[in-house]
């Protein structure tokens, strides 16, 4: 039976889903999923219920202003705390990793993360950061931070709001860090699954292009550590990726018994 708990770790409201009978195992291949813009932890449930029959235990959190931790603030500001989500996002994954295996839930060596476009451009910041994830998926994100905060300003500002110069140069010195495209090396050739719809008007899906075109050299000696998929859809991801990331993940991350 597959179980799913709402729960909290480090003060992040995260569902827990998980085959009943393995809750409390150490050694389970563990998957961080983070969601999208505007969505929520449980809008992904249908793909963890789909993992933990695999045998992964699945954590969903909630990003900041979303879900659980939504506020008051508008659209126009949730737009404009869009890098403040993101990199927060990115430092309390490594909160609920620590808080796992303090738990003795996980160890360093069986951890995976998945995103849905927002989510998926935070995974990419963090593999800048944090070596522990051993694989990873992104559904119709972006490595190119800065090429896409520029759209995002630009987006920003044809809808009448001047942005000062400042704020501008100070969002761009706290993403740059963050910024994988510029720091390919640091993937270290892991395991990484992109899809990407073709037709996609939110975040580009020539910047997916881009990347795998760039990575392709860097994995030449392991090709099969790098999928490309691509469908003729837009900003939503097909069942089919779902299945084949699943897929994927199961033969990349680590073995386990459906």
């Amino acid at each position: 039976m597959i179980t799913i708990t709402n729960e909290t770790f480090g003060n992040i409201p995260t569902l827990h889903v998980v085959k009943e009978e393995a809750r409390k195992e150490k050694n389970l291949p563990t998957i961080f999923f983070l969601h999208g813009f505007t969505s929520a932890k449980e809008h992904n449930l249908h793909v963890a219920y789909l993992l933990a029959e695999k045998g992964f235990r699945v954590l969903l959190p909630d990003a900041l202003h979303h879900g659980e931790r939504e506020n008051q603030l508008d659209k126009q500001e949730r737009d404009l705390a869009f890098w403040e989500i993101v990199l927060t996002s990115i430092r309390e994954l490594e909160v609920l990793k620590i808080t796992l295996e303090e738990k003795g839930l996980v160890t360093k060596e069986n951890i995976g993360v998945m995103g849905t476009s927002m989510g998926a451009i935070t995974l990419y910041g963090a593999l800048t950061q944090y070596n522990w994830i051993q694989s990873a998926v992104s559904f119709m994100g972006t490595a190119y931070y800065e090429i896409f905060a520029s759209g995002l300003l630009s987006n920003v500002e044809q809808q009448g709001l001047t942005i000062e110069q400042q704020v501008k140069e100070k969002m761009f010195e706290q993403i740059k860090p963050f910024d994988l495209s510029g720091q390919l090396n640091k993937l270290e050739g892991r395991p990484l699954f992109i899809w990407h719809g073709t037709e996609d008007k939110v975040v580009p899906y020539s910047l997916s292009q881009k990347l795998y075109s760039e990575l392709a050299a860097e994995y030449d000696e392991t090709p099969w550590k790098l999928h490309f998929m691509t469908e003729e859809t837009g900003h939503k991801v097909s069942r089919r990726a779902v299945l084949k990331s699943i897929e994927w993940l199961n033969q990349h991350l680590c073995k386990v018994s459906s």
